[in-house]
């Protein structure tokens, strides 16, 4: 048998994507331009670095976010949502009315003949606002003038996973990108030097009831990968790989840089593929982030009086307190969105014991992030959010005659989201659950209104906010969501 001619050989052995890439200068070629428009790389940019030029839609009120997201449910009953009824139950059998026909976990199951169970701590007024808030939020009790609590949310799922990622992404199965990859993507970011959309993750310590923290929670799903959220490290360097290896100087890895950039433009000519971009940015990215990051996460500038605000496991490397204080050092340099989520509220059997370890970690960060954006002029324009994915039933899991081991099953139907700044009218309460805290029953919220009023805060209209993939526009509220105009200033 005669070898191949080598040309012949190389023509045989091409692959479907270098087919398809090579054709006519491929066809990744031909949809060059609708890639770039999709991107953000044609034309007017929204934010200084990247973004729609349609983007913003309308003034906005809100420039950037910082979403404090309670992993595992926060109890709303024994936080924000008072509910006297409750306490006079305590011990008695749900009434029936009230769970008739719905669906709980499998370890309620049928919800008939659960006993009530009574707020863990009492529950005072606080500020000109009257707003109620219970003694396991002391600090948060304290600028309840700035906030607007949201009463009456509600949501579709009662398990973990589905209920996150519905309320980041739409949806209940991965794979949509979540909301800061569509903000990346549609507004850019106000740096060059840190990344648009950051996360950041802690657990209280000791804690039995933590939940796992999935990177699709951050995913940017089916934009490309470059608008996901990058995760800051609790331990080492915040993010793995920006130093240089021993013998390299920072002139040869520019020059590498550079070389490596021209090669991967030669690639995206020939094939069109986003990821290669998505490549390149990384990579610079990752450049300049090697002089961003230990300025950022040096702490040293900070005076006593900033650091007090947040309390004492301020400068604990991973705490919640750190990472909030982080988060209002990202903004200030331009990042748009910033998630700082913490884990252990899942309290099926803890609520007297372990939800106490949480409050202390979160209250004073939570209300000292408030305080000190305030007095730097940027509670405005910043928007900060405060919840879980569903609340807790008001009515008990476990034994009563076992006060330690009480805890409080996943519950949908009703439970307390908590926003400030950023265009949301403060000192107020909008809608009310039932008095037992069971069901939202006035002006009811739910999670694509929540999306839809967040992306309303910031500039844009979520129905006209899509992206084409596989032959559907996507949005990040799906076909669904109203704008609640009750909360806004």
């Amino acid at each position: 048998m005669n070898d191949l001619n080598p040309i012949t050989e190389s023509q045989l052995m091409v692959n479907r994507r270098q087919f398809f890439g090579r054709s006519a200068t491929g066809i990744g070629a031909a949809a060059l331009g609708s890639l770039l428009q999709q991107d953000g790389l044609a034309g007017q940019t929204g934010g200084a670095f990247g973004g729609l030029g349609n983007l913003p839609h309308f003034a906005p009120k809100a420039k950037r976010v910082i979403y404090l997201f309670m992993n595992g449910a926060p109890t709303h009953t024994d936080l924000y949502d008072y509910k006297p009824l409750q306490q006079q139950l305590h011990g008695k059998p749900v009434p029936k009315d009230y769970v008739a026909g719905k669906r709980f976990s499998t370890m309620t199951g049928n919800p008939q003949g659960k006993l009530m169970l009574g707020p863990i701590e009492p529950f005072k007024q606080h500020g000109q606002s009257g707003a109620w808030v219970s003694n396991f939020m002391p600090h948060v009790a304290k600028v309840a003038d700035d906030i607007c609590f949201i009463k009456s949310m509600y949501t579709e799922q009662v398990n973990h996973a589905p209920a996150i990622s519905f309320f980041m992404s739409g949806a209940e199965m991965p794979g949509r990108p979540t909301m800061g990859a569509w903000l990346s993507y549609g507004l850019g970011s106000d740096t060059d030097s840190l990344p648009s959309f950051v996360v950041m993750t802690s657990v209280s310590k000791g804690t039995t009831c933590g939940q796992i923290f999935y990177d699709f929670y951050w995913s940017s799903g089916f934009l490309p990968s470059r608008f996901q959220g990058v995760k800051f490290r609790a331990g080492g360097a915040p993010v793995l790989y920006l130093k240089n290896p021993s013998g390299i100087t920072g002139q040869q890895r520019r020059g590498m840089l550079d070389d490596l950039s021209k090669l991967n433009q030669m690639r995206y000519a020939e094939f069109g593929d986003p990821e290669i971009l998505t490549r390149i940015s990384q990579y610079e990215m990752a450049y300049r982030m090697q002089t961003s990051v230990p300025e950022l996460t040096d702490l040293s500038t900070e005076p006593k009086s900033v650091l007090d605000l947040y309390g004492p496991a301020v400068k604990e490397r991973g705490s919640f307190a750190y990472n909030c204080l982080t988060a209002r050092r990202l903004i200030e340099r331009g990042t748009r969105f910033v998630q700082v989520m913490h884990a252990g509220w899942d309290q099926h059997g803890s609520v007297t014991t372990e939800l106490y370890n949480q409050c202390r970690d979160t209250d004073q960060p939570s209300a000292g992030l408030i305080a000190d954006l305030k007095q730097r002029g940027l509670l405005d324009d910043t928007l900060v959010i405060w919840g879980g994915e569903f609340g807790r039933t008001p009515f008990l899991q476990g034994a009563l005659n076992n006060r330690k081991k009480w805890g409080r099953d996943h519950h949908p139907y009703a439970f307390t989201v908590w926003m400030a700044g950023g265009g949301v009218k403060p000192g107020m309460t909008y809608g009310a659950s039932d008095d037992l805290g069971v069901n939202a029953v006035e002006d009811r919220v739910h999670v694509h209104d929540f999306q839809a009023t967040l992306l309303h805060l910031l500039g844009i209209d979520h129905e006209r906010f899509t992206y084409k993939f596989q032959g559907r526009r996507y949005r990040l509220t799906d076909v669904h969501g109203k704008i609640v105009k009750g909360i806004l200033a």
